[in-house]
C-alpha cells in the first residue's frame, strides 16, 4: 500500500474509533470528570506507569543474555524510546526500532535483540492470561446482567490465545534447541537468492535463533517470566488507581479484566493505541460494572494519557540527545532496513554494520 494510502487508512481507523468511543457522550460533563480525579490516585497511577518501563528493561536483559551483557540504562533507554515512537507512530514501529539502538549502543546482534522482542510479546500474553486466570478462580469477577456475555467472550479469546501461545513458544522452544533445523527451512529459500544475498539469510537466520536461547535456559525463562508477571500487576494496579481515583465501581480482581480488555484495544495500529484503547476501556467499565459512559469516557482520557503522553515527551528528548529523527528512525523501520543486521541511525542517516 502506498504511503499515503496507508496514512488515510490509519487516520480513518483512529476518526471512527473516537467517534465510536465519543458516540453518546456530553463532552462538558466528560470535562467535568476529568477534573474531578482524586490526585492522590492519578499521582500512584503514574508512579506504576513510569515503573513498568523498569521492569521491561530488567526482564529485557535477561532475556538478551544469550547475546551478551547489556547495561540495564541501555535497555532502559532504548525501550523508552521504543515505546515512544509507538505513542507517536502507527503500526508500533517502536518495536522494531528498539532493538537496532540497543545492538548499536551494546554491540550485539540485532537480528538476534529481535528475536527477544517477539520473546516479549509472548510472555506478556502469557502473564497477562496468567494474571487473569488466576483472578477469575481465585476471586469471581463480580460481573452480572449484562455483562456476563462480554465476560465469556473474555474467556473464550483468553483460552484461544493460551493455545496459541504456547504453540508459539513450543516452536521458539524447538528452534533454539535445534538451529540446524531452521537453517533447512531456509535452504530453498537461500537457493532462490542471489549467493550474497542467501549467505546473508543465513547469517540472519543463526542470530536469530541465538536471540531466542533463553527459551532453552528454565532459570532464565522462569526469571523473564516473573518479571512479566510483575510488570502486567503493576500495569493492572495503575488501572485500578485511576478507577479509584473517578470512583468507579471496579474491584481490584476486575483490574485484570480490564487489562485483557485494553490489551485488544492497544492491538489496533493506531498511534499510541488511540481509540481502540479508549474504546477497550469504556466498553468494559460500562457493560462489566455499570460505570455511568462519561464518567468512563473521562477515567479512559486520562488513564490513556498517563501511559502514552511522557513516554512520548521523555523519548523525544532522548532521541534528540542519540541524533536521531522522525524521519530515520521511519527508514530504520521500513522492511528494507530490517534486512540488514546491525543497521543503526544516527544524524538521520543509516548505517550498516555498527553491530556485530
Amino acid at each position: 500500500m502506498r504511503p499515503y494510502l496507508r496514512a488515510l487508512a490509519v487516520l480513518a481507523l483512529t476518526g471512527g474509533l473516537l467517534a465510536f468511543f465519543l458516540r453518546s457522550a456530553n463532552l462538558g460533563h466528560v470535562w467535568q470528570e476529568m477534573r474531578g480525579g482524586d490526585p492522590g490516585f492519578l499521582l500512584l497511577s503514574f508512579v506504576c506507569t513510569s515503573a513498568t518501563y523498569l521492569l521491561r528493561s530488567a526482564r529485557w536483559r535477561l532475556l538478551l543474555r544469550p547475546l551478551g551483557a547489556v547495561r540495564l540504562a541501555s535497555a532502559l533507554q532504548a525501550t523508552i524510546i521504543g515505546f515512544g515512537l509507538s505513542a507517536l507512530l502507527p503500526a508500533r514501529p517502536g518495536e522494531v526500532v528498539r532493538p537496532y539502538l540497543l545492538a548499536r549502543r551494546e554491540g550485539i546482534s540485532a537480528a538476534g535483540a529481535f528475536a527477544t522482542i517477539l520473546l516479549e510479546r509472548l510472555l506478556d500474553l502469557v502473564a497477562v492470561l496468567l494474571l487473569l486466570g488466576g483472578c477469575l478462580v481465585l476471586f469471581g469477577s463480580g460481573v452480572r446482567g449484562p455483562g456476563s456475555s462480554l465476560l465469556r467472550a473474555v474467556e473464550v479469546g483468553g483460552a484461544v490465545s493460551a493455545a496459541a501461545a504456547l504453540v508459539a513458544l513450543g516452536m521458539m522452544f524447538a528452534l533454539a534447541g535445534r538451529p540446524e533445523f531452521f537453517d533447512r527451512m531456509l535452504g530453498r529459500v537461500r537457493q532462490a537468492l542471489p549467493r550474497a544475498l542467501g549467505e546473508a539469510v543465513a547469517r540472519l537466520a543463526g542470530r536469530f535463533t541465538v536471540g531466542l536461547g533463553v527459551v532453552r535456559q528454565l532459570r532464565g525463562f522462569a526469571g523473564a517470566l516473573a518479571w512479566s508477571l510483575a510488570n502486567w500487576f503493576v500495569v493492572a494496579l495503575s488501572v485500578w488507581t485511576v478507577a479509584l481515583a473517578y470512583r468507579l465501581s471496579i474491584p481490584f480482581p476486575g483490574s485484570f479484566i480490564m487489562l485483557a480488555l485494553l490489551v485488544v484495544g492497544m492491538a489496533v495500529p493506531t498511534p499510541g493505541s488511540i481509540g481502540g484503547f479508549h474504546a477497550a476501556f469504556q466498553i468494559g467499565a460500562t457493560t462489566l460494572y455499570a460505570v455511568p459512559s462519561d464518567r468512563a469516557a473521562a477515567a479512559a482520557i486520562v488513564l490513556h494519557a498517563m501511559a502514552f503522553v511522557p513516554v512520548a515527551a521523555v523519548s523525544m528528548v532522548l532521541m534528540a540527545r542519540e541524533g536521531l529523527s522522525l524521519a530515520a528512525v521511519r527508514r530504520l523501520a521500513s522492511p528494507d532496513a530490517r534486512s540488514r543486521d546491525g543497521a543503526s541511525v544516527k544524524g538521520g542517516a543509516t548505517q550498516p554494520g555498527s553491530a556485530p
